[in-house]
């Protein structure tokens, strides 16, 4: 059963955020894994990733070149890269599937497993008993955490990159496929930090002919003192609220830290703002949860 009980409701309601353990099995994990290796192993890897640039002129094209893969992966499968990995001309340093950060933005959409977790019995029972009633998947992404320099990721909202009117609408579904632990880059999160709005927003802007994103608002500064981890077994599920504040420190384990993850949007009288990064496109329409 995966439906949440009401004390789970009131809980995620209070908190922002619920840990939920053995929602998928090990094998469905596995089936993941297994995916990610053959897309890996498949990948083309662009090529303003490879290239080392001298010249300003040339840092800007790389910089422009990153950013466009960027803002245009929302309906694609798309590879983004550790720092460092590859050396001047432009070969991977280390192993091409330790090089990795994350793999993002369609997967759901694009490929048949995760497609099928997506939109798993679990999933959508899970969801209906948060009374979400026309869901739609907005994006996905699977992160590697990898060993020794999975790097760090700084405390942010949600829907500072994917932003509603009204809020409140937007929430994440993160599925351990590893064991999580305070060694190896869990995530940590500040309770109730959902009620009190959002202090920044990303926005996509459009500079002549050049697209880029800005930040608009202020950076909150927050203590340390205030995250409480969650450590969380392979097959896990953590819903997060779209305001809630969490992070997640460097992985200096001999582990990786793999985690598919998508975000929801209860479509129901919600506008989706259209600054966002991520825009629907008559190729890839945010599809519905519900089959």
């Amino acid at each position: 059963m995966a439906a949440l009980s009401p004390a789970q409701l009131l809980k995620f309601q209070e908190d922002g955020f619920l840990v939920l353990e053995g929602i998928f099995s090990p094998k469905e994990c596995d089936m993941m894994r297994e995916q990610i290796q053959k897309i890996v192993a498949e990948m083309e890897v662009p090529s303003h990733c490879r290239t080392e640039f001298s010249t300003q002129q040339e840092e800007q094209l790389r910089v422009q070149g990153n950013t466009d893969y960027f803002l245009t992966s929302g309906d694609k499968i798309r590879f983004f890269f550790e720092k460092g990995v590859f050396d001047k001309e432009g070969n991977f340093l280390i192993p091409p599937e330790n090089s990795i950060n994350k793999i993002g933005h369609a997967l759901h959409a694009h490929d048949p497993v995760f497609k099928c977790i997506t939109h798993s019995p679990q999933v959508q029972e899970l969801i209906k008993s948060l009374g979400l009633e026309v869901p739609v998947v907005v994006q996905s992404m699977y992160i590697f955490k990898q060993p020794h320099f999975g790097g760090e990721v700084t405390p942010h909202q949600d829907a500072t990159f994917l932003h509603t009117k009204p809020l409140g609408r937007v929430l994440g579904i993160w599925i351990a496929i590893e064991d999580a632990t305070l060694e190896n880059g869990c995530l940590w999160f500040i309770p109730g930090s959902h009620t009190d709005g959002i202090s920044r927003r990303m926005v996509r802007v459009q500079v002549g002919s050049v697209g880029c994103t800005n930040f608009i608002g202020s950076e909150q500064v927050y203590e340390d003192s205030r995250f409480i981890p969650t450590p969380i077994h392979k097959g896990g599920l953590i819903l997060i609220h779209g305001e809630v504040v969490h992070k997640s420190e460097l992985n200096h384990s001999t582990h990786s830290r793999h985690a598919y993850t998508f975000h929801l949007m209860e479509s129901k009288g919600t506008h989706w703002s259209q600054d966002n990064w991520l825009q629907p496109t008559p190729e890839l329409p945010f599809p519905l949860l519900y089959t």
